[in-house]
């Protein structure tokens, strides 16, 4: 079950964290992937562990996500894509800026728009066609629970991006239904890479008692990258520890 043999993914971001652990997943489960960074020297360096485990089994493909000329042009030189993981974001490894909205440069709205919203639109323009043309295809984009909740004071720009690919996943997902491409949201709480900004008694409240890893979100994308997971779309699943807000 969950058999990804003769697949392959592209996971962008996957140069660190989230997406390091989601293409570890997808690789081990035998897809071929792409391995996207915008810096080149952490997509090889993620692309020399995974083929030192299993040769072959990855190649770096580091473009920028915001830029579509880039994208459209690595996609091209790529085998084609029948698993596409938008993980590339801004306020996921990195720290994030808070600032409250009301207080905040225009200016700064700019980059979190770009990167977790039009970055999602770019990659999804640069695979989607083909994948209905053939007929079968999965789409999965990594968001937040600032996305579907907006539970975190001064982080609106990123709720707005990550909000953003939700609804756009959600309605790529209707339009591409019937071509046997399916689309999905996972909105992830706190994890592990943000760990040096969370409060230990923060963690211990989730109901599971700790916080997410690359792993659990590795392990979801195997099941909806899978043939299996062929009826599930156009879904935001929360992957949160059980908690309400994140």
């Amino acid at each position: 079950m969950f058999d990804l043999s003769g697949l392959t993914a592209l996971v962008t971001g996957a140069g660190q964290g989230v997406g390091r652990g989601v293409a570890a997943a997808l690789a081990t489960r035998g897809a071929a992937v792409a391995v996207n960074d915008i810096l080149g020297e952490r997509a090889r360096e993620v692309c020399d562990e995974l083929n030192l485990h299993r040769p072959g089994s990855a190649v770096a493909a580091p473009f920028d996500v915001t830029d579509l000329r880039s994208v459209l042009e690595a996609v091209r030189a790529l085998p084609a894509i029948d698993i596409l993981v938008n993980n590339a974001g801004v306020g996921g490894a990195e720290p994030m800026r808070v600032e409250r909205f009301r207080s905040m440069d225009p200016e700064n709205w700019e980059g979190p728009i770009r990167v977790n919203l039009h970055g999602v639109m770019n990659c999804c323009h640069a695979v989607v066609d083909p994948m209905c043309e053939r007929g079968w295809g999965r789409i999965i984009t990594i968001s937040s629970g600032a996305g579907t909740a907006g539970t975190r004071i001064g982080v609106s720009p990123y709720a707005a991006g990550k909000g953003g690919g939700i609804a756009f996943t959600r309605a790529l997902a209707l339009e591409v239904a019937r071509d046997g491409v399916t689309a999905n949201t996972l909105a992830l709480g706190l994890m592990t890479n943000e760990a040096d900004e969370i409060d230990s008694a923060l963690a211990r409240s989730i109901p599971v008692g700790r916080v997410g890893s690359p792993q659990d979100v590795g392990a979801a994308c195997v099941w909806l990258a899978s043939r299996e997971a062929g009826w599930v779309t156009g879904q935001t699943i929360e992957i949160n520890g059980g908690s309400i807000t994140t």
